[in-house]
């Protein structure tokens, strides 16, 4: 396979996907749930494992939205499309961080997830050939330290906030990207 045929494989996922807008849509959803979570007067432990439940809920909103948005989940005779659910997996391999934050210091177990959310999207900056990927990986795992680092216990909810925020940015540029890659 030479690099023009692996362009229009990518190409071709990142328009029947719609660069997965989908996914960042539902993870929005998710991550504003999350954050109203981290403001109820529960232990910070009690909050993080709410958080992982709320997490189970992305996949059924990914999918509701798939349907809305009417974009692909597999593409057939495209060898790559495989490796965006490998991508995604990926990032459960640093769930032992987040069990490690959870026994040890659970105010912070928000902060490491949206860091580890984060920057599980950069690979999709090649997957997809879009770059806002990369930046807002970038960005999100930056800025939800930066936040963690700074905030007191009781204001940690700003940081799935500001996760949710991002992840609409991140929206926002993919759905334009697609308008573009599709013309």
């Amino acid at each position: 396979m030479n690099a023009k045929e692996l362009n229009q494989l990518r190409l071709e996922l990142a328009l029947k996907a719609k660069n997965g807008i989908d996914f960042i849509l539902a993870a929005s959803i998710i991550w504003l749930m999350i954050s109203y979570v981290w403001t109820l007067p529960y232990s910070d432990y009690n909050k993080s494992v709410i958080t992982f439940i709320i997490g189970g809920l992305m996949l059924p909103v990914a999918w509701g939205l798939s349907k809305l948005l009417n974009t692909s989940w597999t593409i057939k005779n495209n060898p790559l499309q495989p490796l965006g659910l490998w991508l995604n997996f990926a990032q459960l391999f640093y769930f032992p961080f987040l069990i490690l934050i959870l026994l040890k210091s659970p105010q912070y177990f928000v902060m490491t997830y949206v860091i580890i959310t984060g920057a599980h999207f950069f690979p999709y900056a090649w997957y997809y050939n879009e770059k806002s990927f990369a930046i807002m990986a970038g960005v999100i795992s930056l800025g939800a330290l930066l936040l963690g680092l700074n905030l007191v216990a009781e204001n940690m909810y700003f940081v799935p906030l500001f996760m949710s925020a991002s992840l609409l940015v991140l929206a926002g540029l993919i759905h334009i990207s697609y308008k573009k890659k599709k013309k």
